[in-house]
């Protein structure tokens, strides 16, 4: 069994829980309606005035609901600026400790193989790398597995390759760019798993094509969210007096112009320049070593049912934005048909709200990348970026049916 020496010493114990030494006592989640647009750019510079407000999903959509997650010392504070403005509110987590508590197990390791682990448990960092090793043991001809770069803290970041031939077109893949979102490592593991093990099952979005997948973007943040911080978003290099850059603020394209914090407190801050962070670069390095040959850029986010596309810098739409839409709307339509779960599909700037810097900005227009597109998977848990680990099989089973989807349409065009 390939994945026995991964899990040696989670045997050890049958249900494994992260730990967290930051405490949320206090914390509330509101839940904010936003039904004009006046009240929408309130919500929005509300966010960028409070480095501590933390908009844990947030869409420029009339009539759609906001959640923020607020420290005891500006609950009473933005309670005053929403009555004032209109808007209607309801405290939907009063204790967000106390939430997180009840959720913050990763789920069953004892005794699993490595495709029972993928679909019931959120496997740490090194087990993730120890996975993909395994693979191209077990498929050397098929597979191949590089440190494309090392984490600000030392960390190895990899690559998987799968058949990888001349002339193929190629789709590249990465997730956890933003610590907290684990569904989106799940997500590409599972993906991995059905490329590298089910390949027979999966010929049409293998002919011809060569998947380089990098499930873990951000590592010191995501070692980070389970042993000190869930909530964990940024990555981990110092910034002045705090820690981490926002990831998909920090890509060389309009970078910093909208949609970015200038403050290193803040959860959405750009970081010194563009390109500051080492994890950043990893994924810029892999997409410069593609161009020319990657068609599809696909990069895992959570959460919100959304299939998004550049431009984030600006409503106006790229020139090929069509082609981008005919290939997200594949997926999201495959989703609706398989599970009735709906995606909406459509620009950043114009479904959500502008963010300069972010990767698919810069894949599209730096690294030539023809169809390039954000995957905001579903939510869960109490939180929204905590499903339990009992929802990670039916999350990342339906998400395969749009990534497929998505695949097959670039495979057919290219």
């Amino acid at each position: 069994m390939i994945f026995k020496n991964v899990f040696s010493l989670a045997i050890l114990t049958v249900v494994a829980y992260a730990t967290t030494n930051r405490s949320y006592d206090g914390y509330k989640v509101y839940e904010v309606q936003q039904q004009t647009r006046e009240q929408a750019d309130v919500l929005r510079q509300l966010e960028q005035s409070f480095d501590d407000l933390d908009f844990l999903h947030l869409s420029k959509q009339l009539g759609s609901t906001a959640r923020v997650l607020v420290p005891p010392a500006l609950q009473a504070e933005l309670e005053e600026t929403l009555s004032k403005h209109g808007i209607q509110f309801i405290e939907l987590i009063p204790n967000v400790q106390r939430s997180l508590d009840e959720n913050i197990n990763v789920g069953t390791k004892k005794s699993l193989n490595a495709e029972e682990a993928i679909l019931s448990t959120y496997l740490r960092h090194s087990e993730i790398d120890n996975y993909l090793e395994d693979l191209a043991r077990k498929h050397p001809s098929q597979i191949r597995v590089d440190e494309v770069g090392k984490s600000y803290e030392g960390r190895p970041i990899k690559t998987i390759t799968i058949n990888d031939k001349p002339n193929n077109t190629v789709i590249f893949l990465d997730a956890g760019i933003h610590a907290r979102e684990w569904i989106a490592p799940a997500t590409a593991l599972y993906a991995i798993n059905q490329l590298a093990e089910h390949s027979d099952e999966h010929q049409n979005i293998l002919e011809n094509v060569t998947w380089v997948i990098l499930p873990v973007v951000n590592p010191d943040g995501y070692e980070f969210s389970h042993q000190t911080d869930r909530l964990w978003r940024k990555t981990r290099k110092p910034a002045g007096h705090y820690i981490g850059t926002d990831g998909n603020r920090n890509f060389d394209f309009h970078w910093g112009e909208v949609g970015a914090s200038s403050s290193p407190a803040s959860e959405i801050y750009r970081g010194d320049g563009p390109f500051s962070e080492p994890e950043t670069q990893t994924v810029r390095n892999v997409l410069q070593r593609l161009q020319g040959s990657c068609k599809f850029y696909l990069t895992l986010h959570s959460y919100g049912n959304y299939l998004l596309y550049p431009w984030g810098w600006t409503s106006d739409l790229p020139n090929n934005w069509r082609d981008i839409d005919e290939v997200a709307q594949a997926g999201a339509d495959a989703i609706e048909k398989a599970t009735g779960t709906y995606y909406t599909v459509g620009s950043s700037t114009n479904v959500l709200y502008a963010a300069a810097g972010g990767s698919d900005d810069w894949a599209l227009a730096k690294s030539n990348v023809s169809i390039s597109i954000t995957m905001e998977l579903p939510g869960g848990g109490s939180i929204g970026f905590d499903p339990p680990a009992s929802s990670i099989e039916k999350s990342v089973k339906e998400s395969w049916v749009g990534i497929r989807a998505m695949a097959l349409k670039v495979a057919q065009t290219s």
